[in-house]
């Protein structure tokens, strides 16, 4: 990793620049896929599939037999680890359940919000090399909590045909069955429009590679709703000489191992311990199974020295990064300077890794700088508002002479007629 020693914070933006994702011939790309789905449904998804993954299929539904199977074949230790992760999360979701609270904004006038869950989601879960069932618990435990009317799973089929067993397991375990095997951009496609067993979805949640984020852009331009903009994966670490070297090192390469173009960041205010980070870093790549991967990952990442913690929190807020660790002192109070990030850990207990899987937060974040705007995946993702009001006839004839002088302001006359037609009239 590169270090770079008291940097003037100006200079820190272009420092931090994420890899650069071609998406442009990406896009271009998919796009003919997304339109093969849509005017071809179930045939066009199972020749992609064989085009790209190398599978036949005879069908794209998960059967009860595959989902008995995957219940075997799955360890105990891996059932209670599954279950104490779902158990946390439920808890943390559930309790972001909002209440109707009706406001008496003036006599005669009453208004007020409802959360209404989306009727139907549909959640990409991967399943390639790493088959991210956490992720559908991540997804899956809030879209049930909402009580969506329907919620259709897709993940890419292993080489002999069949999903992972993990996330098999895990989908029985939260009471999902509508389960496809379909990867990629496809995937996308089919829950954005639609195939003759894969239902139209209203919302499309879930991460990807590139091809399945180009995907969710496009079918989101053309009118699907999606959970948000989503790049590689990311972690800012923000330590001093409280911090325990050995930790963080462990904490930089476990985002290191997402991807090649996964970015890890250190800054910390003492020289000594960068060296420290440094040398344990080298040491425990050599003994990681992702090695190639966390070492190009590392092309990519940054360590920085600065003068004091203000330095450090005005450079992470800059950035805005998915995952930010604070292994300093006082980190709690630290944490009340932060304004930009998806997800953040306090203290030298509490490692990126437990909110991915089961400290109960969700780790479905914005990265690539947009933890500046958006929120991470929560119960109100899979929630519309839907707004209600109520004037009795006092009420509305107080308010009356009000709304007609804007409405005639703005040259609305129906607007003002709405209004005057019924305070003038003396009938109840």
């Amino acid at each position: 990793m590169e270090i770079v020693k008291y940097p003037n914070i100006a200079d820190t933006a272009e420092l931090l620049k994420r890899p650069m994702l071609e998406m442009k011939s990406i896009r271009e790309k998919v796009t003919p896929i997304l339109n093969l789905v849509k005017a071809n449904g179930d045939g066009a998804l199972l020749e992609l599939t064989k085009k790209f993954d190398g599978i036949e299929l005879e069908q794209l539904k998960v059967n009860d037999a595959e989902f008995d199977e995957a219940e075997i074949l799955i360890s105990n230790n891996l059932k209670e680890a599954i279950e104490i992760a779902k158990q946390n999360i439920f808890k943390f979701h559930n309790s972001q359940k909002s209440v109707i609270n009706k406001i008496d904004i003036d006599e005669g006038i009453t208004c007020w919000q409802k959360s209404v869950p989306i009727e139907k989601v549909g959640l990409y879960i991967p399943g390639g090399s790493s088959p991210l069932f956490s992720t559908l618990l991540m997804l899956g435990i809030p879209a049930k909590i909402a009580e969506c009317k329907e919620i259709v799973v897709c993940t890419p089929p292993q080489k002999n045909g069949k999903v992972a067993p993990q996330i098999l397991y895990t989908a029985k375990s939260l009471g999902i069955t509508n389960l496809f095997k379909v990867g990629g951009a496809q995937a996308i496609a089919s829950m954005a429009y639609g195939t003759e067993t894969i239902p139209k979805a209203d919302k499309i949640f879930g991460p990807g590679n590139q091809w399945v984020t180009a995907a969710k852009q496009l079918v989101n331009a053309d009118g699907v709703a999606i959970d948000m903009p989503a790049g590689p994966s990311e972690v800012l670490v923000i330590a001093d000489d409280s911090a325990n070297p050995n930790f963080v090192a462990s904490d930089l390469l476990s985002q290191a191992e997402h991807g090649p173009d996964s970015q890890v960041v250190l800054i910390s205010t003492s020289e000594t311990f960068i060296d420290a980070v440094s040398k344990e870093i080298d040491n425990f790549t050599k003994q990681l199974s992702r090695k190639e991967i966390i070492e190009k990952s590392l092309l990519n990442s940054v360590i920085i020295l600065v003068n004091n913690l203000e330095e450090a929190i005005t450079i992470s807020n800059n950035y805005a990064p998915e995952h930010l660790i604070l292994s300093v002192e006082n980190s709690e109070a630290i944490a009340e300077n932060v304004i930009n990030a998806g997800s953040v850990f306090l203290g030298n207990y509490s490692p990126e890794s437990a909110g991915d899987y089961a400290s109960g937060t969700n780790h479905t974040l914005p990265t690539n700088g947009f933890a500046s705007a958006y929120s991470g995946v929560s119960l109100d993702s899979f929630m519309k508002k839907i707004t209600f009001q109520r004037l009795s006839k006092y009420g509305l004839s107080k308010l009356g002479k009000t709304i007609q002088t804007m409405a005639e302001e703005e040259g609305l006359d129906a607007h003002k007629l709405a209004v005057t037609i019924r305070t003038e009239n003396d009938n109840d």
